[in-house]
C-alpha cells in the first residue's frame, strides 16, 4: 500500500508540472482542514484531502469539508495512488496539457 507521503507528494508534482501551486493547508485552531488548497493555473481553486486506499476521512474531516462545500468550495478525497492519478488526468485534459511531471 502507498503510503500519505507519498501519494501526497505526486499530487504536489503534477500539480506543479502543469503550472500550478498545491499548498499545504494548516489552519490553527480549525483542524481537520483538507490537505492541500490546489491552485490551477486559470484561476480554478479546490481543496484535496488524501488518504490512503484504506482509509477515510475523520469525522472532523467530513465535518470541515461540509462547511467548504456549503460555501461553494470545490473539495475532493483522494483515495490512494490511482486517484490521484484520475485527478491530474482530469484537470490537463481540461487545461490542455500534458500532466506527468
Amino acid at each position: 500500500m502507498t503510503l500519505e507521503r507519498t501519494i501526497e507528494r505526486k499530487l504536489v508534482a503534477g500539480v506543479k508540472a502543469m503550472g500550478g501551486i498545491a499548498y499545504k493547508w494548516v489552519s490553527p485552531g480549525n483542524t481537520g482542514v483538507p490537505d492541500r488548497i490546489i491552485i490551477f493555473p486559470d484561476g480554478k481553486i479546490e481543496f484535496v484531502e488524501l488518504k490512503t486506499e484504506t482509509n477515510k476521512p475523520t469525522p472532523l474531516q467530513v465535518a470541515q469539508m461540509k462547511r467548504l462545500k456549503e460555501r461553494n468550495c470545490v473539495v475532493y478525497v483522494l483515495r490512494g495512488e490511482n486517484a490521484v492519478n484520475e485527478y491530474l488526468d482530469v484537470h490537463a485534459i481540461r487545461l490542455g496539457i500534458d500532466a506527468k511531471p
